[in-house]
């Protein structure tokens, strides 16, 4: 993420912590030369040594502006690194939540699902509210494994040229989809254990016929635990810096259209739409994140009703009842009686 960081630096951090902490020979000493003797006044900051700028990566260059001096937190300040990386993922995990589950709304989501018998009045809202909430402590739980990447913890590295064997760079992408697909579901299935169930994950289980705002309203440590092994992964196996970026952006986009509603994805390999809707329904079914495999194997796999791929019987009354009736003889297994506490009173009463 040091790209990410470089980039956040230059066109908003410096000038930012320039503006908030700024040192106190600014007023005095002009860029670039007083840099040793304000870091070393300041190192009650943290700052134990003098920034010098290196480029993130060799792709790309952008030379620091006066501003990157002019803080009493330099840039390789770990306060600075580890403030940066709470506001950047809370600030453009908003920004992609916002703008994907949105266009997935607008162009993609089923707007038929809003009759359904399970879905919540003023679901959308409430969807918002709870990943509005969500994303700072999430956001507060992941800084610390980016800064540890910044300071070089990690095994990423730059360019193609430095990968540990040949094709790797391209063997990286499954590799990552497989570690973090069979790591997921154990923790996803964890998270259905009756001692963390209530506190934890029924919090994302309000939603049974989600919208793609459903994709981050979670309890903040339910989603913070699912997105552990994309972070573990660079600090065990080597990764390139841009297709770390890359797949960021793609987890991002798949968190969302798994939620969308539209179940194009009829496949016994992938887990689209429409397995993750099984998931929302009946619970204790399609753990996976990316593939079916593992459900597969752990005898957790439930196959989509070959209803949901036909237009004209996805959003049947026949269908819903059918789910309903279903899901809520499951309900009663797994949460026993549900007092539905998260609903006001004439939910209570649709449902």
């Amino acid at each position: 993420m040091d790209i990410i960081l470089e980039l956040w630096d230059t066109f908003i951090g410096d000038r930012l912590y320039s503006t908030i902490l700024p040192t106190s020979l600014s007023s005095a000493v002009s860029f670039p030369g007083f840099v040793n003797a304000a870091n070393s006044s300041l190192s009650l900051f943290g700052a134990a040594e003098p920034f010098v700028y290196e480029p993130a990566t060799q792709l790309i260059h952008l030379e620091p502006s006066k501003y990157a001096y002019l803080s009493a937190w330099p840039r390789n300040n770990v306060y600075r690194q580890f403030t940066s990386f709470f506001l950047i993922t809370w600030i453009f995990g908003l920004l992609v939540y916002f703008t994907v589950a949105t266009l997935s709304y607008i162009f993609i989501w089923d707007k038929t699902t809003v009759k359904h018998p399970k879905f919540l009045r003023n679901q959308i809202t409430l969807e918002i509210k709870q990943a509005m909430g969500a994303m700072p402590p999430m956001a507060l739980l992941t800084a610390p494994f980016f800064v540890l990447e910044v300071r070089g913890y990690a095994k990423l590295y730059d360019a193609v040229s430095d990968e540990p064997f040949s094709y790797y760079s391209l063997l990286q992408f499954p590799f990552f989809i497989c570690f973090t697909d069979f790591f997921i579901y154990w923790i996803h299935r964890g998270l259905h254990h009756p001692l963390v169930y209530k506190t934890l994950h029924k919090p994302h289980h309000k939603w049974i016929m989600p919208s793609p705002y459903a994709s981050h309203a979670f309890h903040p440590l339910d989603g913070w635990a699912q997105s552990v092994p994309y972070h573990v992964f660079p600090f065990i196996f080597p990764l390139q810096k841009l297709a770390y970026v890359f797949l960021f952006g793609f987890i991002n986009l798949w968190t969302v259209f798994i939620h969308d509603g539209e179940y194009v994805a009829n496949s016994p390999v992938v887990n689209g739409a429409a397995c993750h809707t099984m998931h929302h329904l009946y619970f204790n079914y399609n753990y996976g994140q990316f593939t079916t495999l593992w459900d597969r194997m752990g005898g957790s796999y439930r196959k989509p009703n070959e209803e949901l791929f036909r237009r004209e019987t996805k959003m049947g009354k026949k269908e819903w009842e059918k789910q309903s009736k279903e899901m809520e003889a499951i309900l009663q297994t797994v949460e026993g009686e549900d007092d539905r506490s998260y609903l006001v009173p004439e939910q209570k009463k649709t449902l």
